[in-house]
């Protein structure tokens, strides 16, 4: 793939982006609105203050060594298109394609679709509508779809000012949560015990699901490495930085989430982030912290349908996609099509299914390609031992661990939801004939080329 900028439509959309822009992006790329509403899904799991929070860390433990074997993969190949692109080099066309495939039809689109959810959830709270929370979600959506295609500069102004507040609420939540609130404000609810130690473990591995669909989001920033002023050091920086920073945030609220709901009240809760602000500052305080999470929400779905798209054109210059989802409108400078597509899917989604519905059938699959992307490094490793950028401490033992979790992640979200999770292997196996038809394709194109 050619790496020239004046062949490269999308190092237009945005300005060369530096350490800070990285560190943002990848923060921007994880936080969307899980962590607002995923505590009290782990309270279901587990049912205990130090197993809750616990879940958290040990999600942000495996999120940090995720974090740095992207920031490995990203010193050694800084290209467009990022996890794509690893895939593709370490495993073949075929692995890479299915990928994008299932990012496109599973992974972002469902993602989104979720993030769109929890907004619903948030927005219907907060203005009393009684409107499904899938027609709401499919408005905000349809909303920020039709803004990103107006162009970049439309798009990427939205971000930045989104990310920002959604950083307050987190403060805001937390500050109150712990300053203000009393602990366990909220009311004992009747949630089943469990005592042997083996459920237990397995309802800890269970409660995983959701922790690292929350954290998930991290890879987005390899996506857009291409356009960054020296992708070598600021996106593997920015990846450290901006992981270690949401940690630390979502410890946080987990912490403040137990100490004034309780396990109990926080099980129950449909949106405890509200929860807890009623507590701290009453009905004033459910409803700004309600308004702080569905902005939250809304520049997770914008920073989304800003960087996605570059895995799409990275496929289109792989001729294996359509060639239109790598235009850029000559007016906006925006991928207007593969915007539309993305927006579309996530649409449908948001549409047919639950909350819970679409965290297990993004979770089993998104998390069979990071153990594939981790494994990609033993591939480069051996390829190339030696490397003058970052490189993982501790490997192998820390990119076994890795890859390991990312597995035993699968099989617990199978075991937990397996027709949700079936569904998503469903269309992952769709693709495979769909590929065979771009090689077979590709093939024949370049027969005539020759």
């Amino acid at each position: 793939m050619s790496d020239d900028g004046a062949a490269h439509p999308v190092r237009g959309l945005v300005r060369r982006l530096n350490l800070f822009d990285a560190t943002m992006i990848v923060m921007g790329g994880i936080i969307g609105a899980g962590i607002f509403v995923n505590p009290a899904e782990v309270a279901r799991h587990v049912g205990t203050p130090g197993l809750i929070v616990g879940a958290w860390a040990i999600g942000g433990a495996i999120a940090m060594v995720g974090a740095l074997i992207y920031a490995e993969l990203a010193s050694r190949r800084p290209e467009t298109g990022g996890q794509y692109a690893y895939l593709r080099d370490a495993w073949g066309p075929l692995p890479a394609f299915l990928y994008g495939w299932s990012l496109l039809l599973v992974i972002q689109s469902g993602g989104m679709a979720a993030v769109a959810i929890t907004f619903a959830r948030y927005f219907t709270e907060l203005t009393h509508w009684p409107v499904v929370d899938g027609l709401i979600a499919a408005a905000a959506l349809a909303l920020l779809t039709a803004i990103n295609c107006l162009g970049v500069r439309s798009g990427s102004n939205v971000q930045s000012t989104l990310m920002v507040l959604k950083i307050a609420a987190i403060a805001l939540l937390v500050i109150a949560g712990w300053l203000i609130a009393p602990a366990f404000a909220a009311p004992a609810a009747a949630v089943p015990e469990v005592t042997d130690d083996g459920g237990v473990r397995f309802g800890l591995i269970v409660a995983l699901t959701p922790v690292m669909f929350a954290y998930g989001g991290w890879q987005t920033s390899s996506f857009i490495a291409g356009e960054m002023r020296d992708p070598r050091r600021d996106l593997s920086r920015g990846l450290l930085l901006g992981v270690a920073g949401v940690v630390l945030l979502y410890c946080a609220v987990a912490f403040v989430c137990v100490r004034v709901l309780g396990p109990d009240g926080l099980a129950v809760a449909e949106t405890p982030a509200s929860a807890v602000m009623r507590a701290a500052l009453g009905e004033r305080g459910a409803d700004l912290i309600a308004l702080g999470i569905a902005i939250s929400a809304l520049g997770f779905l914008s920073q989304g349908m800003l960087t996605t798209p570059r895995v799409y054109y990275a496929m289109a210059e792989d001729r294996l996609f359509f060639r239109r989802v790598g235009e850029v409108s000559p007016r906006t400078r925006a991928p207007v099509f593969a915007i539309l597509l993305q927006g579309a899917a996530a649409i449908a989604i948001a549409l047919s299914g639950t909350y819970s519905q679409i965290l297990s059938y993004v979770v089993s699959v998104d998390f069979i390609w990071f153990g594939l992307t981790g494994a990609a490094l033993f591939v480069f490793r051996r390829r190339m031992p030696s490397s003058d950028g970052f490189r993982v401490p501790f490997h192998p033992f820390s990119t076994g661990l890795f890859v390991a979790a990312c597995f035993l992640i699968v099989a617990a979200t199978v075991w937990n939801a397996p027709t949700n999770s079936a569904v998503g292997f469903l269309i992952l196996l769709a693709g495979v004939p769909v590929c065979l038809l771009w090689l077979r394709r590709r093939r024949k194109e370049g027969t005539r080329g020759g």
